[in-house]
Order: C-alpha cells, then structure tokens, then sequence
C-alpha cells in the first residue's frame, strides 16, 4: 500500500510516582491518535526517562542505569498496544543494555503481529557520551512493512547526511526521527536538518520531540519541541515542505496522510531530481 496515515505525539514529560501512571499517558495517546484511523504512531526520544522520576526510597530520580530495569514492561506495554490498535508504534527511544557494560539509545518498532524492531542511535551527543555513559550502535537497518519501508534515526542522527543516504539507498521512503532536545537552539539544527535530508533524498521525514519538565531528572528539566510531518519541496506537496506541525511546546498530537507514489513520481520526474542526480562518480554511494 503507497498511502497511509501517519501520527507524531508531542508527549509532555511530568514527574511520576509508578510505571502505571507512566503506562495510562502512553495508553491515552494511543487510544487517541487511534480514533484518528492512523497507520503509524511515533513517540520522542528519551521519552522512558520519565520512569527515573518515580525515584527510589529516598525520594531522589533514579540514575541513567536503571531504565534498563524497566525494558521488559516497556516492551510488554508497546506490544500490547500495537496489538489492540492494530497500528506499527515507534515506541520513541529507551535506554536499553546492550552488554559488556554498554548502554544504547534505542529507537524500537513495534509491529501489530507482536514483532519488536530495534536501531540503536549512531552518533551519540557529548551529553550522552560523558555525562550518561553511551555507546552508538554499530550498524544501520531498515523495516519492511506492509505500507512501505521506513528506518528510524534518532535525533542527531538526522544531523548527519551519510546516514540519511544510506536508509534511501536501503529502500528507505520514510524516516522516523524521535527527537528530545532542551532549547530553541538545539530544536532547529534537528528540525532544519529534517527538512534539508527530505529534500537531499525524497523522503518524508516524521519527528517529534519531548515537551514538560522532569523536576527530579538531569538533563531533562527542560525541554524543547514540536512534532512535524515533512515532505520534499516539489509541486505536489506544500511549498515550504510541511505537511503538518504542532502548536510549540503543547500536549498534542499531530497527523497527516503520506502517498508514497509521489515520492516515486518526483524522483523520476520532478522539479528537481536530487536522489537520481547524485555524483556516485564523486562520492560514495550505498546499495
């Protein structure tokens, strides 16, 4: 199928006291964007650090290194969901072990035949290198699904064309990109980079970033974001690239329809040919 419909949650970050208050907001953005009819639904990054609020005896947030602790109710969480909504859901990112000491930051895809995909992020901020310990993952994939192929890159991943490039190359039409980033600043190198790879590559990009405030948590007391659905720059989609965006910094949801065919009919015949003109005598390309 070339058309679907896709959701991106602007998930607001509020201190918790247990993993089911944590489990009921996930579950009311999904029953939600289902009364929507969508396809696809994506979450931010760094979304599941709100579980460190719930804290530990002494009232004080948990370290970075126990949200692993939380994976298998995680994962039993998205499973479920998917399942009862019959919808793919881009669980945004979770901190998960990856052995040999290592922590990733995982993009997850949960499929609504119970199947559970992962793409750990490849470049890794000073942030989450020296203060929480990180480590990148070591290679790229893409998903099939029954509305196309899509991959997940997360957050400074998209700042990186290389990366973008290959997901294309793999058959790659819609990029997924969970998103947390806590100042104007650090919003709009992501968001300004979405918007230069769909044009570099003629995909649609999906992001979406964390809002709120988690009191208790380091590095993620203040947060800064908007979800948006973004297109290529041709004649048929809207001029400046959007599809859809959210209100700056709001508890909401956003949602748009996407036809993969046109990405198709604007690689072989549009305004611009950007994926088709690319210089592979030049530089390197992937297949």
């Amino acid at each position: 199928m070339s058309r679907l419909r896709v959701c991106a949650v602007q998930y607001k970050l509020a201190d918790l006291a247990s993993f089911d208050e944590f489990a009921a907001q996930v579950s009311h953005y999904v029953r939600n964007a289902s009364e929507y009819g969508v396809q696809f639904i994506l979450f931010p990054e760094f979304f599941t650090t709100q579980l460190l609020s719930i804290g530990d005896e002494r009232g004080e947030a948990l370290p970075i290194g126990q949200l692993p602790t939380f994976t298998v109710a995680y994962i039993e969480l998205f499973k479920r969901l998917a399942a009862s909504y019959d919808v793919h859901i881009i669980g945004g990112t979770h901190v998960i072990d990856a052995g040999g000491g290592k922590l990733h930051n995982a993009a997850h895809l949960f499929y609504p035949d119970g199947r559970v995909e992962k793409q750990a992020k490849l470049h890794m901020t000073p942030t989450e290198r020296e203060e929480w310990n990180m480590s990148h993952g070591d290679g790229l994939s893409v998903f099939d699904t029954e509305y196309g192929t899509i991959a997940m890159l997360t957050c400074y991943d998209i700042e990186f064309p290389e990366i973008v490039r290959m997901a294309r190359a793999k058959g790659a039409d819609i990029i997924f990109c969970p998103s947390c980033t806590d100042d104007r600043h650090g919003f709009h190198r992501v968001r300004y980079c979405c918007h230069a790879r769909a044009v570099e590559n003629q995909v649609y990009i999906v992001t979406t970033g964390t809002v709120g405030s988690l009191r208790k948590v380091d590095f993620m007391r203040a947060n800064y974001g908007q979800a948006a659905v973004i297109s290529p720059n041709d004649i048929p989609f809207p001029p400046a690239g959007i599809l859809t965006e959210g209100v700056i910094n709001d508890d909401m949801l956003v949602v748009a329809d996407l036809n993969v065919e046109l990405l198709h009919d604007v690689r072989a015949a549009g305004s611009v040919t950007t994926w088709r003109d690319r210089r592979t005598d030049l530089y390197t390309d992937w297949t």
